[in-house]
């Protein structure tokens, strides 16, 4: 017996959300350039309705395909929210990281390459980068999302507890982490900071892509 699939069209002739193969095939049935894909869960199908076909076509996805166990432990992630996330070539080695929009993948800032840093550095500086920025907005309300556990737990110590043998080459990022740390002590933090599940809802969207 097959699943029950749903089918989003994002772009045919009456865009939205079909249980019925049948039914979706007459919205996309010579329809130039339709934009459609089947998803197993509906909780799945709404969260890529309100996304783009882009980040669902071929390998190119915001969700993995969502386990019952998975909708029941961690449900989907806030949209409205913000992600953040490092990239690090080497450990240590260039380093770069970004913030963006959660719902749409909109860049809303990016520091680096710095010569030389490591991920859970990148990861730190991310988080403390978009609370200040959102806090700036007074926009305290809004969750962050990370998927670093260590870059988290830097924040809440409000101490980027890194091992990194700071000269000349990493003159710049320490100069970024002292100013992050001093930020955190002087600043109360509302924003909820929550874990990104990466094994239910696939890369988080501040993800540069190079895996």
């Amino acid at each position: 017996m097959s699943k029950k699939k749903f089918y989003v069209v994002w772009k045919g002739r009456k865009p939205g959300i079909y249980t019925s193969w049948d039914v979706c095939k007459r919205q996309i049935d010579g329809f130039e350039k339709a934009e459609y894909k089947s998803f197993l869960t509906l909780t799945q199908a709404e969260l890529a309705f309100k996304n783009n076909y882009e980040d669902y076509r071929g390998k190119k996805k915001l969700l993995k395909n969502i386990l019952a166990e998975d909708l029941n432990k961690y449900g989907t992630p806030n949209l409205e929210s913000i992600s953040v996330d490092a990239a690090c070539a080497g450990n240590p080695g260039k380093m770069e990281y970004r913030g963006v929009l959660t719902h749409n993948k909109r860049e809303l800032f990016k520091m680096g390459p710095f010569p030389r840093g490591t991920n859970n550095i990148g990861e730190f500086l991310a988080l403390v980068h978009g609370l200040a920025l959102l806090k700036s907005k007074e926009k305290e309300d809004i969750p962050i999302y990370s998927d670093s556990k260590i870059a988290m737990s830097w924040v809440r110590q409000k101490k980027c507890k890194t091992n990194l043998h700071f000269d000349n080459s990493t003159k710049e990022l320490l100069t970024l982490i002292k100013r992050a740390e001093d930020w955190l002590q002087k600043n109360t933090i509302k924003n909820p900071i929550l874990k990104w599940q990466t094994k239910s809802w696939g890369e988080i969207p501040a993800d540069f892509g190079r895996k």
